[in-house]
């Protein structure tokens, strides 16, 4: 029987989870899959409220205590390696813990890993439940990292990986800074499905504006090379169509794209191979859910 693992990163979401487990044990109990959870508590300053162990499918529920906050990202870059290094398994499914990767949807990947076993698939965002502020801003990041990096990323967490990608990814440095364009970059053999971004369970996003940017430039930086090489294309160009007609107006863009030229460089040298490997000692604790807790 093959044996998958769903990776849940938390912060201060405790409430949600709790209302996560059942859904997905809900929709995953007419699967011929044996069917585990390790969710990755990531320093968490509010009280876990208590999550039971009433599942009918779900196997077990690891509950991963980080002694310090690691951000989103970096939770699933040390829960991947966690799970690489730990336990066996035969696919690995991330998603989030607000309700906005919908359980009913892992209905869909698992079809779709029977049709490509050998593939990772991508939850692809066709419809999303935001504001129209954010879906624009959201359009923007996406064209912006299509300019830069030329790769238009449709998915972020949500996806299914095959334990073959899993140990290709944890050994990329650019996965300690952004798991979706980590993806892009590493993995070819790719596919996906169709999903609709659900309403959050309990609280309201923790993505504002300042953070949807920081992401922006985040999963732009782990293609570095291929920005800088664009970015140098695109400043040749525009300084030859205003060559001879050079003004305060026409060299602010310059200045615009000096600027965050500079600031995706940054970024990028946050990628670091070696805290990725030390990333399991950040482990505080770990709790573990079970048929054994119901006895």
């Amino acid at each position: 029987m093959k044996k998958y693992i769903i990776l849940i990163p938390l912060y201060n979401d405790w409430k949600s989870v709790s209302r996560l487990i059942g859904e997905i044990d809900l929709e995953v109990s007419n699967w011929e899959i044996e069917v585990s959870l390790i969710i990755v508590n990531d320093a968490s300053t509010e009280k876990r409220s208590e999550i039971s162990f009433n599942c009918k499918k779900i196997r077990s529920i690891k509950i991963l205590n980080m002694a310090q906050n690691r951000v989103h990202q970096r939770c699933i870059a040390a829960g991947l390696k966690y799970i690489s290094k730990n336990e066996t398994f035969d696919r690995v499914i991330i998603m989030d813990a607000d309700g906005e990767d919908r359980p009913i949807e892992l209905n869909d990947f698992i079809k779709k890993a029977e049709e490509n076993p050998n593939m990772t698939i991508t939850g692809n965002r066709f419809k999303r439940s935001e504001g129209i502020v954010f879906k624009f801003l959201y359009e923007i990041h996406k064209i912006l990292t299509l300019i830069f990096t030329g790769k238009l990323i449709k998915f972020g967490n949500f996806s299914c990986l095959p334990k073959k990608h899993v140990e290709q990814l944890i050994q990329r440095a650019y996965l300690w800074n952004s798991y979706s364009s980590s993806v892009v970059r590493t993995i070819d053999d790719r596919t996906f499905i169709k999903s609709i971004r659900g309403t959050r369970y309990v609280q309201p996003s923790k993505m504002n504006f300042s953070g949807l940017i920081f992401h922006s430039l985040t999963i732009i930086s782990v293609f570095r090379n291929i920005f800088v090489l664009r970015s140098i294309l695109y400043f040749l160009i525009y300084l030859f169509l205003i060559s001879n007609n050079l003004s305060v107006i026409t060299v602010l863009p310059i200045l615009f794209l000096l600027i965050f030229f500079s600031i995706i460089i940054k970024i990028s040298f946050r990628s670091n191979l070696k805290e990725l490997n030390l990333s399991l000692n950040n482990i505080a604790s770990i709790d573990i859910l079970d048929d054994t807790n119901r006895r």
